[in-house]
C-alpha cells in the first residue's frame, strides 16, 4: 500500500466565466500535516471543498483516491462517511444548542427514536477531554469563545471517526495563546494517526507545524515543498505564492511629516462591563500629517479598546481626557461627532463592523458619507456609481461591478472597500485596526502601498496590529501599550522587536 492517503488527480472546477481550479494535482501522506498556502482567489478553498463533496462529483474534472480506492462523492455527509471531514473558516455551529448537541448534530446518539442523553453528553465529555477542553458538555455554545467553538468543531470532526481533517484558516480568529493551543492539539492528532490538511495564511505557523506544503497559484498547483529539509523558508514560500521574488514585503516609502493631526492626552477609559475596571490608563499619543504611527501591545493592552474609544467613544464608559485636532480641543461624543471632526475608525473584525456583506460595493463605499450624494434628502444614485466606480479603480478593488456583493469579495478587496468608505467621508485621521488580517501577502502589499499614499495625500494614519514585523516595516513612529499604559514610543530607526517587545511587557509601578 503506497504512503499517500490521498490523491488527488487532474481536478479541474469551472464556474461561469471562471477556471476555479486548472489540472490540479495534490498527494498527501498518510499520518501527515500538509499545509496548502496561496493568496486569496489562488483555489484552496475550492480544492477542498472539491475533496468534501461540497461540490460533487460530476460537476468538476478529474479523479479522487482515498486509502487507493477511488471515491465519488455527492454530499459531505459520502466524504464524511469514509473519514473526511472539513471545518470551514466560518464555524457550522448552533450557538444556543449545548456544546454535545453540537457535536452530535445529525449525528445523534439515540435509541428507539429518543435521544440517550446520559451518553450524549458522556461520550461529548471525553471527546472534550481528548481535545483539551474543560468545559461541561451541556454548556450554550454562545457562552464559549471562539477558541473553544474551534475545538468544538474538532470534537464534532472526532467524533464521526475522522481519518483525514481539513481545516481552513482555523487561527483565522484566534488570539496568539488559542492559536498556540490549537496548533499543539493538531501535533497531537498527528501522533495519533490522524492525516491533516490545513489552509492557513499565517506562514510563522505553517513553517512551524507542518510536515509537507503545496502552494497553489491561480487555480494551479505550482509544487510541493518537504518542510522536513530543513531548507524551506517564509520568503520561498511567498515567491511561490505571488509567482515573483519580494525582495521587500514592504514598498520603500519616505515620509513627508507635516504638522500635527491628532493628539490625545491624559486618555482614561473604564470596562462596560466591568465594573472598576481601568481598560486605558491616563494614555498621551500624537500623529502628524503624512505620517504613520503604530500601535503595539500584546492582546489585552488595550489598543482597540483605545482607539473605538477615541472615536467617538464607540467602546468604554466612564471616559476621560483630552483630544485635539490641529491643535484644537473638540468634544467627540458620538461617532457622528468622529467622522464630523474627519477621524475615522476601520475596524479589525471587517466582516461583522466594517462591511455590510448582503450589500454591493457602491452601498458600502458611500454609507459613511451619504449626505455627501444627497440632494433635498434624495441620494443622486447617478453620482453613487461614479463614485464608487472611481474607487474601484483607484484601489485596484478585483470585482467586475461595483454591483458585485461585497461578501463575495477576497479578504484583501473587501479591506480596500472599507479603506473606500473612510476615505469618501473625507477623513484625514484614519485609524486602521489590524488593516492585514486575514489578507495573503500578495493583497498585504497592496494595503501598505495604499497606506503609503494615504500618508503622502497628507492624512494622519494610526495603525494598530498584532505582527510587530508589520508595525516595523510601516511605521514612522511606533507607540507600546500594557495594561492599557504607554509604556514606550519607538521611532523607526531605533525599533526593533525585541525593544518593542520588552515595552509591550513592561510592568508598570
Amino acid at each position: 500500500m503506497t504512503d499517500d492517503i490521498l490523491r488527488m488527480r487532474g481536478i479541474t472546477k469551472t464556474f461561469p466565466g471562471v477556471k476555479a481550479l486548472q489540472n490540479v494535482n495534490l498527494s498527501v501522506r498518510r499520518g501527515e500535516i500538509h499545509a496548502i498556502c496561496g493568496e486569496n482567489g489562488a483555489g484552496k478553498s475550492t480544492l477542498m471543498k472539491v475533496l468534501s463533496g461540497v461540490y460533487p462529483h460530476g460537476s468538476y474534472d478529474g479523479e479522487i483516491f482515498f486509502d487507493g480506492d477511488p471515491c465519488h462523492f455527492s454530499d459531505i455527509r459520502d466524504s464524511e462517511q469514509r473519514g473526511i471531514v472539513i471545518i470551514h473558516q466560518e464555524l457550522a455551529l448552533c450557538a444556543h444548542l449545548s456544546i454535545a448537541e453540537n457535536i452530535f448534530l445529525g449525528n445523534e446518539r439515540a435509541a428507539r427514536g429518543m435521544i440517550d442523553w446520559n451518553r450524549t453528553n458522556h461520550e461529548a465529555s471525553a471527546l472534550l477531554a481528548r481535545v483539551g477542553l474543560r468545559e461541561n458538555p451541556v454548556t450554550p455554545v454562545a457562552d464559549i469563545g471562539v477558541g473553544k467553538q474551534q475545538l468544538v468543531e474538532i470534537a464534532k470532526a472526532l467524533s464521526k471517526e475522522v481519518r483525514l481533517l481539513i481545516l481552513d484558516e482555523p487561527t483565522a480568529a484566534l488570539n496568539d495563546e488559542d492559536s498556540a493551543h490549537l496548533l499543539d492539539l493538531l501535533r497531537g492528532l498527528r501522533d495519533q494517526g490522524i492525516t491533516c490538511v490545513i489552509i492557513s495564511h499565517k506562514l510563522n505557523e505553517i513553517a512551524a507545524i507542518a510536515d509537507s506544503i503545496s502552494i497553489v497559484r491561480d487555480g494551479r498547483m505550482i509544487e510541493t515543498l518537504d518542510m522536513k529539509s530543513g531548507e524551506v523558508t517564509e520568503d520561498r514560500i511567498i515567491a511561490g505564492m505571488v509567482g515573483r521574488d519580494l525582495e521587500h514585503r514592504f514598498p520603500p516609502h519616505e515620509p513627508n511629516i507635516g504638522e500635527e493631526a491628532l493628539r490625545i492626552e491624559d486618555w482614561t477609559v473604564h470596562s462596560p462591563t466591568q465594573r472598576g475596571r481601568v481598560v486605558v490608563s491616563g494614555a498621551n499619543l500624537s500623529v502628524r500629517r503624512g505620517e504613520i504611527v503604530g500601535l503595539a501591545g500584546l492582546m489585552g493592552a488595550g489598543r482597540t479598546e483605545l482607539a473605538m474609544s477615541v472615536f467617538g467613544r464607540a467602546y468604554g464608559t466612564g471616559i476621560s481626557g483630552r483630544v485635539y485636532r490641529d491643535g484644537r480641543q473638540v468634544e467627540i461624543r458620538t461617532v457622528g461627532d468622529a467622522i464630523k471632526h474627519g477621524i475615522a475608525y476601520a475596524t479589525e473584525d471587517r466582516k461583522r463592523y466594517g462591511l455590510n456583506l448582503i450589500e454591493d460595493i457602491k452601498r458600502n463605499v458611500s454609507a459613511a458619507n451619504l449626505f455627501k450624494l444627497a440632494r433635498r434628502g434624495w441620494v443622486n444614485e447617478n453620482e453613487e456609481y461614479r463614485v464608487a466606480e472611481d474607487f474601484r479603480k483607484s484601489m485596484n478593488i478585483k470585482a467586475p461591478s461595483v454591483l458585485s456583493v461585497t461578501g463575495k469579495l477576497s479578504g484583501g478587496n473587501q479591506q480596500k472597500v472599507v479603506l473606500s468608505k473612510w476615505i469618501f467621508s473625507d477623513a484625514d485621521v484614519l485609524i486602521l485596526d489590524e488593516p492585514t488580517r486575514g489578507i495573503d501577502v500578495g493583497a498585504k502589499y497592496e494595503i501598505y502601498t495604499i497606506i503609503n499614499r494615504l500618508a503622502d495625500e497628507g492624512k494622519a494614519v494610526l495603525v494598530i496590529s498584532s505582527e510587530l514585523p508589520e508595525l516595523l516595516g510601516l511605521c514612522d513612529r511606533i507607540y507600546a501599550l500594557s495594561a492599557g499604559r504607554v509604556t514606550g514610543e519607538v521611532r523607526r530607526e531605533d525599533a526593533t522587536q525585541e525593544r518593542l517587545m520588552q515595552y509591550m511587557t513592561k510592568v508598570q509601578e
